[in-house]
């Protein structure tokens, strides 16, 4: 006979869809901290303003906090599901970030080039 812990644990599999979620979210986060690293090295110098270093420290700062939420979404999402055996709704605000950053990244680019 199967207890209540037992079959809320299988509802789902053992948390590898979440998990995958948050990898692709630290993997995301990683990329944007060495190319915001590599901004910060190069922008500098190749433009010849001390002001380029702005976006490279804007990125590892928005690299950070989607690294922290990510993880952050993950814990909540792995106990609601072991403790309610369902997904929470929402999820859309990390998404939305994402598409205003790289939105806002690409303007500043045509910014850039149009100068």
């Amino acid at each position: 006979m199967s207890t209540d812990t037992d079959a809320n644990t299988e509802r789902f599999d053992s948390g590898l869809q979440p998990e995958r979620t948050e990898l692709a979210w630290r993997r995301t986060a990683l990329t944007i901290a060495v190319g915001s690293l590599v901004a910060l090295r190069l922008l500098p110098a190749v433009l010849e303003n001390a002001l380029w270093v702005i976006p490279g420290c804007v990125g590892i700062i928005a690299a950070f906090v989607m690294w922290v939420l990510a993880r952050r979404r993950f814990t909540g999402i792995r106990r609601t599901l072991v403790d309610e055996g369902r997904l929470p709704r929402g999820g859309a605000g990390a998404v939305t970030a994402m598409a205003i950053a790289v939105l806002a990244f690409g303007l500043f680019g045509l910014v850039v080039v149009a100068a």
